[in-house]
């Protein structure tokens, strides 16, 4: 692996989605953390500032554009990438002011989420000791 080991969160109410983005980044080398709903997704974030977030749009107790602006503020410097298996959801969070960097759409393409974790472990680089 290249680059950066990243603290990877995965909020989604679907243990399925967790568990399989839970392997993809450990694949990859990266440390993964979950929730299951937006609110624990902030709570999370506050304590670990993750630097890559996925997180679903629907969620229950507390959806993803509900949690979005508290996730930012609770870890301004995380990526955010939302999940969705709903087209129409993907409106929801792109805008400009919600800064978002990606949506993915449900199912996954494996090597499209390989990819954007690469991305955003790649440009910090830390020398290893």
């Amino acid at each position: 692996m290249e680059g950066k080991v990243l603290d990877i969160l995965v909020v989604d109410d679907q243990p399925g989605v967790r568990h399989l983005l839970g392997m993809l980044g450990r694949e990859e080398g990266h440390r993964m953390h979950f929730a299951a709903d937006g609110s624990e997704a902030v709570r999370t974030a506050s304590a670990l500032q993750p630097d890559l977030v996925f997180m679903d749009v629907r969620m229950p107790v507390m959806d993803g554009p509900t949690a979005l602006p508290l996730l930012h503020g609770a870890a301004p410097r995380a990526v955010v990438v939302m999940m969705t298996a709903y087209g129409n959801d993907a409106a929801l969070c792109e805008t400009p002011e919600s800064g978002v960097t990606a949506v993915l759409t449900k199912p996954f393409d494996l090597e499209q989420v390989r990819a954007l974790i690469r991305r955003v472990a790649g440009p910090v680089r830390e020398a290893v000791g």
